[in-house]
């Protein structure tokens, strides 16, 4: 728990009607903050066939209105839609017709929670800080001897499992020291015992787990706005290093043989096993031929030229700007994955890290991010 503070710090909360922000808003009421919960209206897709979008439903709104009221505290509406269309959502498709993999929740991060909305909490309320109901832990540090300014640092929270620093690796040292995640401390268990015992509603409510905007699914979602076309999945057993350069995905020769039909390409990424509609597998997505829109399939996972020592990545973000590169660290190359030692460093176009032992399936559009121990230092972009 924070040391006693000056109540007349005022602190907008990100509340979306879920146990998570709902806990940490009362958490800061109690604390002594004055508190202000604010519901994002995003984009939803338009058609009978979707719902709402989860992060935003009327629902939603009128849950965490529920939990404003048992708090005596004030709630607002604020719609993001367009600028959330066009950072997030057209950004998602542009990505997809690229055939790269993206992850809208840390573009989220990075251009909606964390920069417009802390922005319109201090230009608007007037707010000392924003908060929200991530799990990870934020911590200040003294720099030594000359240097007087202070340094904001994150770390992976007291619930490991529910650890949320991957998606935050974009947070600059100016945003950091406004921001506050009063859930560090807390497994999910014991949040949503907290939920209950001060009465909130929302206390049993589920976890969000899928895109928010999406609707019912992915596929019919990705079909309705990019136009997917079904193709010829083939066969690519028989990989050179030269079709593989790099890591890349790759346009082969053809060699192989018709198995089966794809979707579109869009559906698929590197790596990709389930899903498939295939028989006599395991197969495995190794690469896309794009001007016969073909699919291309191995069961040779690991000749496929989809275990890579090195990965490139590119707008890459340093919670501290003066982090020295070479740099030794532990890299994880997608949500929960087990941490793994790696080296970076500066390349031509970016970055890349480099693994003593070959890496599964870095697909790119994904993020990479590295950490010191339990420290997160900072991520980018796979290419």
């Amino acid at each position: 728990m924070p040391n006693k503070i000056n109540r007349k710090q005022k602190v907008v909360v990100a509340m979306s009607g879920g146990v998570d922000s709902s806990v940490a808003a009362a958490l800061l009421k109690r604390q002594g903050y004055e508190v202000i919960g604010i519901f994002m209206q995003f984009w939803a897709p338009s058609g009978l066939d979707y719902n709402e979008n989860r992060c935003c439903s009327l629902k939603a709104w009128h849950e965490a209105q529920d939990v404003a009221r048992i708090l005596a505290i004030p709630i607002y509406k604020v719609n993001f839609g367009r600028e959330f269309k066009k950072q997030i959502v057209d950004e998602f498709l542009a990505e997809y017709r690229a055939g790269h993999t993206p992850n809208p929740c840390v573009a989220c991060n990075k251009f909606i929670k964390f920069d417009l909305l802390l922005k319109y909490s201090q230009t608007v309320w007037g707010a000392d800080f924003l908060a929200t109901g991530h799990y990870v832990r934020l911590e200040k540090t003294l720099k030594q001897k000359n240097i007087k300014t202070k340094k904001h640092y994150l770390y992976r929270p007291k619930d490991r499992y529910k650890d949320q620093t991957y998606f935050l690796y974009n947070l600059k040292q100016e945003q950091l020291k406004h921001l506050l995640f009063p859930l560090a401390d807390y497994t999910k268990k014991q949040v949503r015992e907290l939920a209950k015992k001060f009465r909130l509603p929302v206390f049993d409510k589920p976890d969000s787990q899928e895109i928010c905007f999406v609707g019912r699914s992915h596929y019919d979602f990705l079909k309705k706005y990019l136009n997917l076309k079904a193709g010829e999945i083939v066969t690519y057993d028989s990989p050179t290093p030269s079709d593989f350069a790099n890591g890349k995905i790759i346009s082969p020769s053809g060699r192989g043989r018709k198995i089966g039909w794809h979707q579109g390409l869009p559906l698929y990424t590197l790596g990709q096993r389930s899903g498939l509609g295939l028989s006599g597998g395991p197969w495995y997505v190794v690469g896309f031929k794009r001007k016969s829109n073909q699919l291309i399939v191995s069961k040779n996972f690991y000749s496929s030229g989809l275990m890579k020592k090195k990965i490139k990545f590119k707008n890459a973000n340093w919670l501290d700007d003066k982090i020295k590169i070479p740099l030794k660290c532990s890299a994880q190359i997608r949500y929960q994955a087990k941490p793994v030692i790696c080296m970076v460093r500066k390349n031509k176009s970016g970055y890349v890290a480099e693994f003593a032992k070959p890496q599964r399936a870095a697909a790119p559009g994904q993020s990479i991010v590295f950490y010191d121990e339990d420290k997160l230092l900072g991520g980018g972009i796979i290419y």
